[in-house]
């Protein structure tokens, strides 16, 4: 007598109602960290672990292509961009985020930016009545500072309404409702505004910086020779601009550190030239931003025991590894120091993805999110301020989540200017 396996219920809902908890909750327990689920209608495997991500990253086991769910390509990475490729055609569209997003003086650059901007906008929250939201202003001297350094011009007195836009593309990718619909409309405005910026490039109307991240996607071709079309550019383009503003949930996070953790305000403030990094990397591990990442089997494929058939999903529980008992210790501690004693191996800590970000998915602008935090965390910890009575919490139902209030400061009166 032939036994069947009883088919897999749909977990879809349970995803989207139960946020960051829903993977690590069931991979607790799983197994060998090797879960077998089913998600948007098709049979998933979940996987945790610096084995797994290299696993995961081998585009001979997972691919991107038809991997990504329309509603993520809609609002988040857009349609035709480099998230969605395999092979050569991913490797060459890679090599542009690279070249721009790797070289150290091009780092730099970006953190410069970023410092002066955020110079600029304390001078004007100081001359402020009441409070700021932290989170909204920090992602209008992003917005800022990454527009200047791309080459890109928002338009006089549009970086606030850019910044609104870059901040929902990322807010309402894993959402159904009004947060979902809001990123679409953002994103089909943004697209409008830089398609016809990169044909004024093509065309010679206008000419972009030397170097910059308009001249490089403008000028792109892709494997076979081919340049992508203006909206695939646009798409592009706001691959570099949106990450980058991204970072604004970062600065909140760090500000909700501060004030639960204060001593390290004195670290920060005290010149320490390792201690910066090492309290971003425990930043970006600690605080909820991606719960996962997710592929495709390029074939029919075995992890520890379970399978998965070719086309199946492939999720890699970002999330969970960065709060596993195995790896961290003491993973619900805030404790930045964990990164002084031992600095974190490239698959172990893996809130922009794993593996290696020349030959994979990993994000090229890594680099660029910690050499912002660091210079903006010291900023912020130097500045004068008080939080208001307000709502801190940061519901992990929420994807991606933050506090609840933005992060209200009202600045000391002698910080003006």
């Amino acid at each position: 007598m032939r036994h069947h396996r009883r088919p897999l219920a749909d977990r879809t809902v349970s995803l989207l109602a139960e946020g960051y908890a829903w993977l690590p909750d069931r991979m607790r327990r799983a197994p060998d960290h090797a879960l077998r689920t089913r998600v948007l209608g098709r049979q998933a495997l979940a996987l945790r672990g610096p084995e797994a991500v290299r696993f995961f990253y081998d585009e001979r086991h997972v691919r991107r292509h038809g991997a990504v769910p329309e509603p993520v390509l809609g609002t988040l990475f857009g349609h035709g961009a480099v998230h969605t490729l395999d092979g050569e055609e991913h490797r060459v569209r890679k090599r542009m985020f690279l070249s721009l997003l790797t070289p150290p003086d091009r780092v730099a650059d970006v953190a410069a930016h970023a410092a002066a901007a955020w110079d600029e906008a304390v001078a004007s929250w100081a001359r402020r009545p009441g409070a700021v939201v932290l989170f909204d202003e920090a992602a209008q001297v992003l917005t800022a500072a990454v527009c200047r350094w791309a080459g890109v011009p928002p338009g006089a007195g549009r970086v606030g309404a850019v910044a609104g836009d870059l901040v929902a593309m990322v807010d309402g990718f894993a959402t159904l409702g009004p947060r979902h619909w809001r990123a679409r409309r953002a994103r089909r405005r943004c697209e409008a505004w830089l398609a016809p910026l990169v044909e004024e490039v093509r065309s010679g109307v206008r000419t972009a910086p030397e170097g910059s991240a308009l001249a490089a996607v403008a000028g792109h071709r892709d494997a076979g020779g081919r340049m992508p079309g203006p909206r695939t550019a646009a798409v592009e383009l706001l691959n570099v601009l949106r990450p980058t503003v991204a970072i604004a949930w970062y600065v909140a996070f760090a500000a909700h550190a501060l004030h639960r953790w204060p001593a390290n305000r004195d670290r920060l403030r005290a010149g320490d030239r390792a201690y910066p990094a090492a309290f971003v990397h425990e930043l970006r591990r600690f605080y909820p931003f991606a719960p996962f990442s997710g592929g495709r089997a390029a074939t029919g494929l075995c992890w520890r025991g379970t399978a998965v058939p070719a086309g199946g999903v492939v999720l890699l529980d970002i999330y969970g590894q960065n709060h596993d008992s195995g790896l961290w210790g003491d993973p619900y501690a805030f404790r930045p120091a964990r990164f002084l004693e031992r600095p974190a191996e490239r698959d172990e800590l893996i809130p922009q993805g794993g593996g290696d970000a020349s030959a994979g998915h990993r994000c090229p602008g890594e680099a660029i999110t910690v050499a912002v935090l660091e210079t903006l965390v010291v900023r912020l910890a130097r500045l004068e301020y008080r939080l208001p009575p307000q709502d801190l919490g940061i519901p992990l139902r929420r994807v991606p989540s933050r506090p609840r209030s933005g992060v209200l400061i009202e600045l000391a009166p002698h910080v003006a200017p």
